[in-house]
Order: C-alpha cells, then structure tokens, then sequence
C-alpha cells in the first residue's frame, strides 16, 4: 500500500496502477529506479531550468547548511545569504528598486501578493478596493486565494465558495476586463491577476498585443497589474529574466517561484514595486504576513548558486533558442489528426493540443515507452517546457518520441 498521498491523483487509479518513481537527473534526462532514461520534457513542473544534477548547487546549499540553515526573517532577523539573494533580484527585478518578499513557493506568492494588493489601497485610505480579478484558464497555485482566482472551474468544485471578492474575466479578450470594471467600478478592483503565458491551464499564448493593452487598462483606472511570472519568471519566458521586461509591463507585484532555484530548493519571491511599498517603508505600519520558511538561508544559496549558472552559461539566449526550435520542430506534428493545434513561438514552452482531451492522460504513459518523460496539463493538452541546456537534437528526440506515441 502507498503511504503517499499524491497531489492532482486520482489516488485509487495511483493505487492501481503504480508509481513512476525518478530517482536521479542528469542533465535533460531522468532515470527512474530500475535505470531506464528518460528524456525530461517538463524541466520537473516547470522549473528545473539549469537542468538536473547540479553538484554546484548541491554543494552550495551544502555549505550554507552547516553554517546556518534557517533563522527566520520576522522583525528585524535575516540571514547575510537572504539579504544577498534579495539585493540580486531587485538588480534585475523589471521595475528598479523592487522590494523583495520571500515565501515557500508558488503559492505562497499568489496570496501574498493578494492580501498585499488589498493591504495597499487600506494604507492609502481606500478601503473598499478588495476584489481581486483572475483570467478563464489561468492557474494561480492552490491556496484559497490563488484557487478562487483562477479560471480553471474544476479545481474549485466541492470546496464552497473560497473568496467572495474574486471576480473571472476572459483570457483572451481585454475588452471584458473593461465590462467587468464598468459593472463592479474600479473604485472597488484591487488587483489584476495576468499570467503573461497561461501555464498549468494549458500554454496558451497571450494574443497580440492584449498584454499591453489590459497593462494600460489598468493602470487608467488605478488597478494594481500583478503579473504572475511563476512559471515564465528567471528564463522561461526566452532571452529575459521576465516577461514582464520582454513586454515592458512594469507590474505593480510580480509573482515568482519555480526558477528561481531551478527547483532545488522550495522558494518563491514576490517583487513589489517602490509605490506599493512605499506606505509599508514609511514607518509605523505593521504587515503581519510571513512564512516560516520565508527566505530560508539553504534556499537562499540555492537562488544564488542557479542564478550564477544562468548568467555564467547564457542560459537566456539559450531559453531564446529553445523558443525558437520547439516552435520549428513541434509545428509539423499539427497536422496529424490526433493533435487539434501546437501552441508555440512565444517563451521555452509549447503544448501539443490532443484532438480528443480524454486521450491526454494514457498519452503520458504512452510517451514514457518512448524513452520521454511528459505531463498532461489543461484540457487535453501535452506540456513541453524543457530545461534551457536541452539541445536542438534532443528536441528533436522528444519531437520523434512524441510522433512514434500518436502513431
């Protein structure tokens, strides 16, 4: 019997069938317990960037732990490695002089940057701004507010209502988000929750120009921007740190995770912009909000030793080439007739679109007879979101793989 309760599992079909157990990363690859490779086509779920294996890495946190692994960092404690990890993210954070907040992960950075949004517009004395406005298929992580924001029906279903002040808006269209402020008024809309690339709902691409358009919309109407960059945050958007300096969005908070340790150790980092955090800076106000794990030192070393790599190795221009050979190379499997679309061409992602969505998961098993590690995400679709020192023959690989399992 399996003593581990998995995440996003039907537990009973895990008990059934087994486990895929991954005992080692190499590189772009995986190997599971009895030896056999795979090719790593998710970067884990999105974030082993540098890729697998990492001894530098390893070593560093390594180091930082038989220092200090952990103090906190409430009140006035810190540790000179978080400090440090913070100082070299505001240097290329895409509005300078970003403050830095650290949390566990993903999540955690979607209900900080939630509360902070509504904390914001109470310490600027306009208290009745707290809805908080989410995208149709977005993903926001699973906390309550990340879960209430998304626009993925599913992962609500059985729960109640999670958050009365969250509102969903199309993915698609920047003129609904205006429907939905003309209804409601803006001087009640805290925030805008955007994924510059949706991720876990299924890698869509944002149409032309709808980034700078909703960016304006907001800003008119006195609307925080929250860009969501846990999964297109540190590369993964292709030859930027963000999306939010690709697109020129300077977003008001900024949302982070995944890459930032390429997954070596739990961090997330939440960017919030001087206005934003000017009222907390000021003096006298007191933000009680935090994580234990907030800033952890050993997470801290890890942020540091992944963003060395990514700029010693040129990981962001390598990210670019991914961009452009996963997009080269997928395009051709949109013409077979299992495969409805293949969404590429912007950032180190693409997805392979099933004709039938039932297929997806059965699909994922089918890849790994194929020597390929894959993942089923949104409705029916197969992630591909590599890690950025794949190169262009192994995608190839995964390209071959993926034809020989849809037949």
């Amino acid at each position: 019997m399996n003593a581990l309760w998995h995440g996003f599992a039907d537990m009973g079909a895990v008990e059934r069938d087994g486990t895929f157990v991954v005992a080692r990363g190499e590189g772009a690859y995986i190997y599971d317990t009895a030896g056999t490779r795979y090719l790593d086509a998710t970067a884990g779920l999105w974030f082993t960037n540098i890729g697998h294996g990492r001894g530098e890495v390893a070593d560093a946190v390594a180091a930082q732990l038989r220092e200090i692994a952990h103090y906190s960092n409430f009140g006035d404690i810190t540790e000179p490695v978080t400090q440090e990890l913070a100082r070299k993210l505001s240097e290329i954070a895409p509005v300078p002089g970003s403050k830095i907040f650290f949390t566990s992960g993903g999540s955690d950075s979607v209900d900080t940057a939630a509360k902070l949004a509504r904390r914001y517009w109470h310490e600027v004395g306009r208290p009745d701004k707290t809805i908080v406005v989410g995208r149709k298929r977005a993903y926001h992580g699973m906390h309550v507010a990340g879960t209430a924001l998304a626009g993925i029906p599913v992962n609500r279903e059985g729960y109640g209502e999670l958050m009365a002040d969250a509102r969903t808006v199309e993915w698609d269209d920047a003129k609904d988000l205006l429907a939905l402020i003309e209804d409601v008024g803006a001087e009640r809309i805290a925030a805008f929750f955007c994924e510059p690339i949706i991720g876990a709902g299924g890698v869509y691409l944002p149409p032309d120009g709808y980034l700078p358009e909703v960016r304006r919309i907001c800003r008119d109407h006195d609307i925080l921007f929250v860009a969501d960059e846990v999964v297109t945050g540190f590369g993964r958007i292709g030859g930027a740190w963000f999306a939010s300096s690709r697109f020129g969005l300077e977003p008001d908070i900024m949302t982070t995770a995944k890459g930032l340790t390429s997954g070596y150790m739990p961090m997330g980092a939440v960017f919030i912009a001087p206005r934003i955090a000017e009222p907390f800076f000021a003096g006298g106000v007191w933000w009680r909000h935090g994580y234990t794990y907030g800033g952890h030192a050993g997470a801290a070393a890890a942020g540091l030793a992944t963003l060395a790599i990514m700029e010693r190795e040129n990981l962001l221009d390598e990210a670019a080439r991914i961009e452009s050979s996963l997009h080269e190379q997928f395009a051709p499997l949109a013409d077979h007739p299992r495969v409805a679309e293949v969404r590429s061409g912007i950032g180190a992602v693409a997805a392979v679109q099933l004709a039938d969505p039932t297929e997806a998961l059965p699909f994922v098993k089918t890849l790994r007879a194929q020597g390929i590690s894959g993942r089923a995400t949104g409705q029916g679709a197969l992630q591909i979101s590599p890690s950025f020192v794949m190169t262009d023959d192994q995608i190839g690989a995964l390209v071959q793989g993926f034809a020989r399992a849809l037949g």
